[in-house]
């Protein structure tokens, strides 16, 4: 035990600058190098004195305040830092820091007391000492201090670091030592700014878990500090190394200063309602001073950016896709840009086929695809072309049938937008004097013929055997803007389907609509499987604008809206509201891991102006103003829930009886069966966490911080909807239950459904193409345009088709984004620190990983049951988007924590 000498001071007991921003007096008083024994000091003031020590031993420095310094016991604390990927660096700053680490300066702690001096009422003195840097052990940095624990001293409560290197590090987890009840490990995983770029200390609390009331004394301020910390002052600029999380509007879409046709509307307030973004502070555009101006650097709160490992595989993924010839240098080879494919083998070469590409004009992309290829695979062998989907694997030619156009409805990329229709007949809900006649073309006649007499329709109806993709109002006001842009048509559509007694849906018909335009009347016209050419071409013709509208859909609402966008602001709240010792914040930390960072990268490179999605997608430039209409007509709070979005479209009901308490409308719908089995998995999970913490009903509306967590997420994230009625309340368990179920979800199962599979099912466009170039044969037709469909109808579809160049660069992007990175976190897969420390938490998690493993079962019966026809058969596709586990790469299942890519 360390015995300084003592000497008397008049130093009064009471602190008056709060204890995380004081500094020991030797640091400008002594070098460090001639700290040793005969420099410790005691301050002491009769009995209750604060006392301070300096203790030396070869290259480490202790600095310790004691309430007892003579009864006391030796600790020590050791701080892993994880190494950055890279390297040595042998800038000027890595040189200084290196010097630092040397004469044992670089972390100052500071741990603090979890309670208060019961006697005085005031901050027990705290413990503080240099970290020395230590072992190198698997890729991590040791940095190791010794400090005398106080007898009276108590538990941590927390740790306090200031980093005296020039450069930010990056801290895993803290294990102090000596303790009497032993050791103690913070789980840090963050980001510690160098006090060059912030002086105040970063604060990291133990990973016990506390209500707002419950908070032990010694760190309600602390807790406070944070908080106020996270929510930053709304002002100036944010920098790099910053956690500040502030709401703005999406006004960063645009360039105006930048491109010709680079303005942009404001997304967010009464006009185009939406949800908030994380505020970045950049400086207004100089052309409009609405929107915010571009930069090199798009800032999210450090501890949301992409680990070193993340960013090195998106990275890698993107350059592999610029090596399948995409961006930038795809631009300038394909000289024409709207050059279409000639044929269909020409589409097919693009892909890693067993066969040699056969010899194509010097000029072509194909060629020079090929040239490429071949050019780099003698540095790197690994690099190939395109990899076959495996969609195209599985049956070449499942595109072209309708029996699968319907499956993928329900199993496919976007099994969120079928519906029941329980209303008949079909009409538009538009203004006529706008739009044209609401009736739709659809007659009963029609239907009965098609269903040869099978039934009636109101029979259909109210057996509940129809069902419609109904794009038609949402597009409708857009067509005809749409339609005025170079390379894009659009219409208004509703796609039939009825339901078989095998189970299985079948198409009916598609109709398309397109409003009054000039002098022209609204046009409508109504498509149908048939056994005779002309109608069968023209059918192909009118599902390829469908799957454009399905595409654009799925694209910009399902997956865009619905999970990136919407969860933003749940994740801004969660910061600026929820302390980081919260029980609730800590269960929902997983579950927004790099969501911030994949959609600020969204907002540069997909959805910006004249972006991936603007360029390649039907709506054009107006496609994020699109998803804002969506938002304003469709989003709800309540329906994101996957079961209450089940019975908002039709295609499920409440029965007790029936498993998960829900009656599916469809039995075979293989992402709501198999959903909703996540769904309860989730549910128990969160209702066993919950409980937990939460025993009283009256502790829900006593916890202030998270009434004002749910209050901010209503009020401001979501703030152009904080009057809608259907919000839920936050009085009781139950209600806390559903409201952060229904959050886990479209982060984990939502997203995982409508995403991992894109380059499975899409990267072969005709499949789901993602924009319609020309318009129907049909309409308005000229004698000369009607002759040559006649004559190649097979050229219209491929004119129809997206261009080389769109077509190539989705196919790249899809390519990144279906993949799965090699530190991707699999729900249930492992444990967060805070609740494998609390008994009764680890334990429920113990049941959830073991249901989510019994999940993958059910789903691999599933799969081979030859029952269930939409997802077994000759050539089908198996539903496995929502099979929770997954190896890293493009799997086409696995289901992470987070929307982290």
């Amino acid at each position: 035990m360390l015995k300084p000498q003592l000497q008397l001071s008049s130093q009064s007991t009471k602190t008056l600058i709060p204890y995380w921003n004081t500094k020991p007096l030797f640091l400008d008083s002594f070098p460090i190098n001639t700290l040793n024994n005969k420099n410790l000091r005691v301050n002491k003031k009769k009995k209750n004195f604060i006392t301070k020590a300096v203790v030396s031993s070869t290259e480490k420095s202790t600095y310790v305040q004691s309430s007892n310094i003579e009864k006391s016991t030796s600790g020590k604390a050791l701080v892993i830092v994880q190494r950055t990927v890279g390297g040595t660096n042998l800038s000027l700053t890595r040189g200084l820091d290196d010097i630092g680490d040397l004469f044992g300066r670089s972390l100052f702690l500071s741990i603090v007391a979890a309670e208060l001096d019961p006697k005085t009422g005031i901050e027990k003195p705290i413990i503080e000492g240099f970290a020395r840097r230590g072992r190198d052990v698997d890729g991590n940095r040791e940095y190791e201090v010794e400090f005398v624990i106080p007898e009276d001293f108590g538990d941590v409560g927390a740790i306090l670091i200031e980093n005296q290197h020039r450069k930010q590090m990056y801290v895993k987890n803290i294990v102090i030592d000596g303790f009497v009840h032993g050791k103690v490990e913070i789980t840090c995983n963050s980001w510690v700014h160098s006090k060059y770029d912030n002086p105040d200390k970063r604060i990291f609390f133990t990973n016990k878990s506390y209500l707002p009331s419950q908070t032990p004394s010694g760190l309600k301020k602390l807790r406070e500090t944070e908080l106020v910390t996270l929510r930053g002052d709304g002002f100036g600029e944010r920098k790099i190394f910053e956690r500040i999380y502030d709401y703005d509007v999406y006004n960063d879409i645009g360039n105006p200063d930048g491109d010709v046709d680079g303005k942009r509307p404001v997304l967010g307030g009464k006009e185009l309602p939406y949800p908030r973004r994380c505020r970045t502070g950049r400086p207004r555009s100089e052309k409009d001073p609405l929107s915010e101006s571009k930069s090199d650097f798009t800032y999210v709160p450090r501890d949301e950016a992409f680990s070193e490992v993340k960013n090195l595989s998106f990275s890698g993924n993107t350059i592999y896709a610029v090596l399948h010839a995409v961006v930038p240098g795809l631009q300038s080879i394909i000289t024409d840009p709207e050059l279409g494919f000639p044929h269909f083998p020409a589409i097919d070469s693009l892909y890693n086929v067993e066969v040699e590409l056969p010899a194509l004009q010097t000029n072509s992309l194909f060629s020079i695809i090929r040239r490429l290829i071949r050019a780099i695979s003698e540095t790197r062998k690994d690099v190939l072309l395109f990899g076959t989907p495996e969609f195209l694997e599985r049956d070449k030619f499942a595109w072209f049938r309708d029996v699968e156009f319907a499956r993928q409805t329900l199993a496919g990329l976007n099994p969120y937008s079928i519906r029941l229709v329980k209303e008949w007949p079909l009409k538009s809900k538009l203004d006529p004097e706008v739009y044209g006649p609401p009736e739709s073309a659809i007659t009963k006649e029609l239907i009965e013929l098609e269903i040869g007499g099978f039934m009636t329709v109101e029979e259909a109806v109210q057996q509940k055997k129809l069902f419609i993709l109904d794009y038609h109002d949402l597009l409708l006001p857009y067509v005809n803007k749409v339609n005025e842009l170079k390379g894009t048509v659009l219409y208004g559509s509703r796609t039939l389907f009825f339901l078989t007694p095998n189970g299985t849906l079948r198409p009916l018909a598609i109709e398309l609509t397109r409003p009054p335009v000039d002098d022209k009347p609204q046009w409508k016209q109504v498509y149908c499987p048939t056994w005779y050419a002309t109608g069968a071409w023209l059918w192909r013709i009118a599902k390829a604008h469908v799957l454009a509208h399905d595409s654009g859909y799925h694209q910009l609402v399902s997956h865009w809206l619905r999970t990136h966008c919407c969860t933003e602001p749940y994740i801004i709240a969660s910061n600026r509201q929820l302390s980081a010792m919260h029980p609730i914040y800590r269960l929902l930390f997983p579950h927004f891991r790099y969501t911030m960072e994949i959609n600020g990268t969204a907002r540069e490179a997909l959805i910006n102006a004249n972006g991936v999605i603007e360029s390649s997608f039907s709506p054009g430039k107006y496609s994020m103003e699109l998803s804002s209409v969506a938002y304003d007509l469709e989003w709800r709070f309540d329906r994101e829930a996957l079961p209450q979005d089940l019975i908002s479209r039709g295609l499920a009901e409440e029965d007790p009886n029936a498993p998960y308490g829900l009656r599916l409308t469809i039995e075979d719908y293989p992402f709501a069966s198999d959903g909703l089995v996540l769904w309860d998995i989730l549910k128990q999970w969160v209702t066993n966490y919950v409980n937990h913490y939460y025993p009283q009903t009256n502790l829900i509306e006593s916890d202030k911080e998270l009434q004002a967590w749910w209050s901010e997420i209503k009020n401001v994230g979501h703030g152009d909807k904080k009057d809608e009625p259907w919000w839920p309340e936050l009085k009781t368990p139950d209600d806390l239950i559903g409201i952060v179920t229904t959050i886990i979800w479209v982060a984990s199962g939502h997203h995982a459904a409508v995403n991992f599979g894109q380059y499975s099912y899409a990267g072969y466009f005709p499949n789901r193409p993602t924009i319609a170039r020309s318009k129907m044969p049909t309409e308005d037709p000229t004698d000369e345009e009607w002759e040559d469909f006649l004559n190649k109808p097979e050229e219209a579809l491929l004119k129809c088709f997206p261009s080389q160049l769109q077509a190539t660069t989705v196919i790249a992007v899809l390519d990144v984004l279906s993949n799965h990175s090699p530190d991707e976190e699999y729900v249930g897969t492992n444990i967060e620190p805070f609740w494998k420390d609390e008994p009764v938490i680890n334990a429920a998690f113990e049941v959830f990983s073991g249901k989510l493993k019994e999940l993958e079962g059910i789903i691999d019966a599933r799969n081979a049951d030859c029952n269930l026809k939409n997802r077994n058969g000759a050539g089908v596709m198996p539903y496995e988007l929502l099979k929770p586990f997954s190896e890293p790469g493009i799997t086409g299942k696995g289901v992470p924590y987070s929307i982290s890519i």
